[in-house]
């Protein structure tokens, strides 16, 4: 993934719902527990890729000891592109120990503005590719 560049457009936390909105047979639903979820496709198939996940025990702000309240878990498409976006430091992506064995990073909506806007869309479009059913996913990248 490339780094930020001067000059360009650094992300936020609307990006999200704006990004994602533009994806194809996207819809905002619930899932996990009730928590707002993108989905692909629309519908009682359609599998999160990214969700707006609640406070919890598990995921803990590790200088201040205090739960994050701004979580997005965001899925990859596999356990080496988690490990790409964990592993670089100057990208705002961790994980947790509650999400090992799953293909999914997470992010705080206060650091989006950590990354530009076009490494946003990346990662999100990575997402819904990795969970929207392949035809869909095929058509929409070869008429890009």
């Amino acid at each position: 993934m490339a780094h930020a560049t001067l000059g360009a457009m650094k992300a936020s936390a609307a990006d999200i719902a704006l990004i994602c909105e533009a994806l194809p047979d996207v819809e905002l639903g619930t899932s996990w527990g009730g928590r707002p979820t993108y989905k692909v496709p629309r519908g009682p198939k359609g599998k999160g890729f990214v969700l707006y996940r609640a406070p919890g025990k598990t995921a803990v702000d590790p200088s201040s000891g205090e739960q994050y309240t701004d979580l997005l878990v965001i899925s990859v498409p596999s356990a080496d592109a988690k490990m790409a976006l964990v592993q670089d430091a100057e990208l705002p992506f961790f994980t947790i120990d509650h999400f090992n064995g799953f293909n999914a990073v997470l992010v705080q909506q206060s650091r989006l503005c950590e990354i530009d806007r076009d490494q946003l869309a990346e990662v999100l479009t990575e997402a819904w590719a990795a969970k929207a059913p392949a035809k869909l996913a095929n058509d929409y990248f070869a008429g890009r």
